[in-house]
């Protein structure tokens, strides 16, 4: 038996639809030899995963064919450690209070990077025990900052850390928030620390090679891009988080690994103290 998640293109069906698709999916499960763990949907991108412990991938089409005849358009092999760290969950949610059992999680995530800047310089010049004082310091206040903004943590890079948040606009506040932070922490300390930090959105599921690939990717290459203090956001998390007067200086940077310049902006956090407005429909940005 593998884990698998597969992915479905179901444009124009409610929440309500797939929640019963997943209640016939658990119904006949057991004739095929699977077990469906959980399932997320994003109505307005009309795009729905599950994860499944299935014998193969074919199997667990057959169980949606026959069930409700929702099959999927693509099934990759996963594993559930890289499912839980960037979903949080490989089971069914208890629904909160007030909630109806089909208002599922969409599966869609915002990536968010860290990375101290200079840090191998750091190190030369201070050795390895102050340098390491030094991103213990780094990794208490991003660590914060996650717990406050419901972010979690997937995995440290050594010297920054990868986060995954449910919410764009958590992920785009936790970053202007851990540059507060820093600003604030070098105001009294000898040895500044300074960070930059690069946010990409998207679905969990890239293509069947990557799981998460190009998400990913892009969030580590704007981190990468990034001037010390500054935070770099990708077109989709501008157009997602719907505070336009937050975004500025947008262009269109050569990243590695993409073949096409990428269109990203320069977010600003000076006001990050600032409770952020009601969110509104986002202008469209003149790249220069």
């Amino acid at each position: 038996m593998a884990i698998f998640m597969d992915r479905h293109e179901l444009t124009g069906t409610t929440a309500a639809d797939v929640a019963e698709a997943h209640r016939r999916d658990l119904e006949i499960q057991d004739r095929y030899g699977v077990k469906f763990l959980t399932y997320w949907f994003d109505q307005r991108r009309g795009t729905a995963f599950c994860l499944m412990d299935a014998p193969d991938a074919e199997t667990a089409q057959c169980v949606h064919r026959e069930a409700h005849g929702f099959v999927a358009g693509e099934v990759v092999e996963v594993a559930l450690s890289a499912v839980e760290a960037f979903l949080g969950r490989i089971h069914d949610p208890e629904p909160a209070p007030g909630q109806a059992s089909g208002e599922m999680d969409s599966g869609h995530r915002a990536i968010l990077f860290t990375d101290i800047v200079g840090s191998t310089a750091m190190t030369s010049r201070l050795g390895d025990r102050m340098a390491t004082e030094l991103v213990r310091a780094h990794d208490s206040i991003v660590h914060r900052c996650l717990s406050h903004c419901s972010g979690r943590e997937v995995k440290h890079t050594g010297d920054g850390i990868m986060a995954t948040f449910a919410s764009t606009a958590a992920a785009v506040d936790c970053a202007r928030t851990i540059q507060q932070e820093f600003k604030r922490y070098n105001r009294g300390n000898p040895e500044p620390i300074h960070v930059r930090i690069g946010v990409d959105c998207g679905e969990p599921v890239e293509d069947s090679d990557d799981l998460f690939g190009s998400t990913v990717q892009l969030a580590a290459r704007l981190c990468s891009a990034a001037s010390a203090d500054h935070i770099l956001v990708s077109e989709n998390i501008f157009r997602e988080y719907g505070t336009a007067d937050l975004f500025t200086h947008a262009t269109r940077r050569r990243l590695k690994g993409f073949a096409k310049p990428v269109l990203a902006f320069r977010c600003e956090w000076a006001d990050a103290g600032v409770k952020r407005q009601t969110k509104q429909q986002a202008p469209a940005a003149r790249p220069h």
